[in-house]
């Protein structure tokens, strides 16, 4: 069974920070690219941010540049999301998933997490 799990969030107010995480059981992590993607209410999954197997290349989306940081460890089979500078409109539930930007939204496809809710009040 694959299972994919992230923990970390929680209710912050503007300024502060959030460290997520995820971690995987039955399946490896290490050749996967990785992708955190968010929901915000009333809006459909926007990707936030990816990172290589190897962990050699990161990329974000324009909205959390400068204030968000993906890592990973391979070796414990878990993938991270630093956050920084949180404001509100970062308000909605993070999923991490298996798959680069180019991947696509589609749930059905991949490996999700059941997401953690991250709210940043105003």
């Amino acid at each position: 069974e694959v299972q994919l799990v992230e923990s970390g969030g929680g209710l912050v107010q503007p300024g502060d920070s959030l460290r997520l995480s995820c971690a995987a059981s039955g399946v490896t992590l290490n050749y996967r690219d990785m992708s955190w993607v968010r929901q915000a209410p009333g809006k459909g999954l926007e990707w936030v941010s990816g990172i290589s197997g190897g962990g050699g290349g990161t990329s974000y989306a324009d909205s959390v540049k400068g204030r968000f940081t993906i890592s990973r460890n391979n070796s414990k089979n878990m993938v991270y999301l630093q956050m920084n500078s949180l404001k509100p409109e970062d308000t909605a539930v993070y999923y991490c998933r298996t798959g680069s930007r180019y991947t696509g939204n589609d749930r059905k496809t991949g490996f999700w997490g059941q997401g953690t809710q991250v709210t940043v009040s105003s």
